[in-house]
């Protein structure tokens, strides 16, 4: 085993006697050493149930011939996070996950992991590590939220965003609003809808790494849960006994799994930017052409908010991912001989069948005959930008408008607030990429705020959207405006076209103006010059590449 390193031979003599002290026996120490890297912690919602299922899978461990040994890791709660500097430290925080757990599983030579997240940049980064460190993994997480009510509706906390724009705009009162944020959230688990948290759960079951039903099953549902987390802690041994390891499932065909899904249920934008770094940490590029071109030719099937009114409890009702991937091979999009932690992913669609076709629709009647994200490229994106174009409405996915231009997120929330944007035009909102931010910021504010003020405008970014955003929002815009990338060159008034059918992305003037524009162009001054931000800044790559650390 390759805990032996530190379990066998005379000079292990005082690594034996430090695990004494945590009251191991000899017994113990002949079994493989799992770790369990929990990420509870008392300021995520998604995470204050972790302890319990991190319980579980020690019990499935132990059941199995395993010892398992707890370990932490850290997460940064995205909704509370947002809208203020905060939000520069959420996606940097995948890398410190992701660093963390390499260490901490090196340094001590376990055998294998159970990964136990449940939010945004946490399962990335725990399946980056995964990759990376390429001993046996299996991922369980804690599991969406249930709807809250609110007037006899489903009402979650993307609902609750965008009640800040309806409270601006005089369409609500301060009471409503109360009544309303208190409504929301009615407990543990990831937000409720198709946001990235649940989008990334259920691609960890597309790529193979988790047990059906992970991306689905209800964390309020503490049973089943429970019994996933139990099962998952019985298989990470027989992985290690097998020595199946991370880089053995996430394969090519791993990852056109998961993007055909991606697809077909319209998962957060941010998805991109993830499977493209858990890609890099496996040792191979996923380029955004892959990204469309498989879109091109997966139908859309599910329509979960922020697109719709179906939430991640019904699409488990429903059949769960099992009954997605079910349907989508019947489009020949799915790889069924791709390797999974339970075998072929061919065997888990053998009973597998969608119960509800109002919410998961068949392939002979999909709500679109292609996916949910699209790439988009042009003078104003030469290497590309992504939009959630299932969250598009159908009046927005041509438009064209002059440009109001801003500087950070804080700049066009004031504008915003101040009622200084109208309908027609099209935001850009720059220097809030990977480098610029630094951090690539997430828009849900300003996002929100639009859709409750019922504004008919566009939003382009170098930085990036929540997976609760709906609307005609752009971003990942790349190179980023702090690259010298042609977001940079935007003044306002200048006409921007958008067309999201035929993927493009254009700036209205002509090529001698931009030339222009781009020789007068001088790099502003970092707005974060100390800490893990500034360092952070200038290791990491673009949008288009992932945003990871090199």
């Amino acid at each position: 085993m390759r805990s032996d390193i530190v379990k066998k031979g005379s000079t292990k003599a005082a690594h034996r006697s430090l695990f004494y002290a945590m009251g191991f026996t000899p017994e113990d120490l002949e079994k493989p050493l799992i770790g369990i890297v929990n990420a509870f912690n008392e300021i995520i919602p998604g995470h204050g149930h972790l302890k319990d299922l991190a319980q579980a899978a020690k019990l499935g461990v132990s059941s199995a011939g395993g010892t398992p040994i707890e370990i932490p890791a850290i997460g940064i709660c995205d909704g509370i996070a947002m809208g203020h500097k905060g939000m520069n430290f959420s996606l940097p925080s995948r890398e410190l996950i992701a660093d963390s757990i390499e260490a901490l599983a090196q340094a001590h030579a376990l055998d294998g992991l159970v990964l136990i997240p449940n939010c945004d940049k946490i399962v990335p980064g725990m399946l980056m590590a995964a990759a990376r460190i390429n001993i046996p993994c299996v991922v369980v997480s804690g599991g969406p939220m249930m709807a809250g009510r609110y007037q006899g509706k489903n009402i979650s906390v993307s609902q609750i965003f965008e009640a800040a724009g309806l409270y601006e705009s005089g369409k609500i009162s301060a009471q409503e609003l109360d009544m309303m944020e208190q409504s929301a959230c009615p407990g543990y688990g990831s937000c409720a809808g198709l946001f990235t948290a649940n989008s990334m759960n259920c691609l960890t079951e597309a790529l193979g790494m988790a047990l059906p039903g992970n991306g689905t099953i209800p964390a309020a549902n503490s049973g089943a849960r429970k019994m996933l987390a139990k099962r998952s802690g019985a298989l990470i041994v027989d992985l290690v006994k097998k020595d199946l390891k991370p880089r053995d499932i996430l394969t090519q065909k791993a990852f056109e799994n998961a993007i055909a899904v991606d697809m077909g249920i319209g998962g957060s934008s941010n998805t991109v930017l993830h499977l493209t770094a858990i890609a890099y940490a496996a040792g191979f590029e996923l380029p955004l052409s892959l990204f469309d071109s498989i879109s091109a030719r997966t139908p859309y099937i599910t329509k979960l908010s922020p697109a719709g009114t179906h939430l991640l409890q019904d699409l488990n009702e429903a059949g769960g991912i099992n009954a997605v991937l079910y349907e989508l091979n019947k489009a020949g999009v799915v790889h069924t001989d791709a390797l999974t932690v339970t075998g072929p992913l061919g065997d888990r669609l053998v009973d597998a069948q969608t119960t509800c076709p109002d919410i998961i629709h068949p392939m002979e009647n999909p709500y679109r005959k292609t996916g949910g994200i699209a790439v988009l490229t042009g003078n104003l994106a030469p290497d590309n930008a992504i939009v959630k174009e299932s969250a598009v409405q159908d009046d927005m996915l041509v438009f064209k408008g002059p440009a109001r231009v801003f500087n950070s997120e804080e700049e066009v929330l004031a504008a915003l607030l101040n009622k200084q944007i109208q309908d027609g035009e099209v935001i850009v909102i720059r220097y809030e990429g990977p480098k610029g931010g630094p951090g690539m910021k997430e828009m849900l504010n300003p996002t929100a705020i639009i859709t409750g003020m019922g504004l008919r405008v566009a939003l382009l970014t170098d930085g990036r959207f929540s997976g609760a955003t709906r609307g005609a929002c752009i971003g990942h815009i790349s190179p980023e405006a702090m690259e010298g990338g042609p977001i940079a060159f935007v003044e306002n008034d200048d006409l921007i076209s958008i067309d999201i059918p035929n993927r493009s992305l254009q700036l209205l003037i002509s090529e001698e103006e931009f030339e222009k524009r781009r020789q007068a162009w001088v790099r502003p001054e970092p707005k974060v010059t100390s800490g893990y931000l500034a360092r952070y800044a200038k290791l990491v790559t673009s949008a288009s590449k992932g945003a990871v650390l090199i």
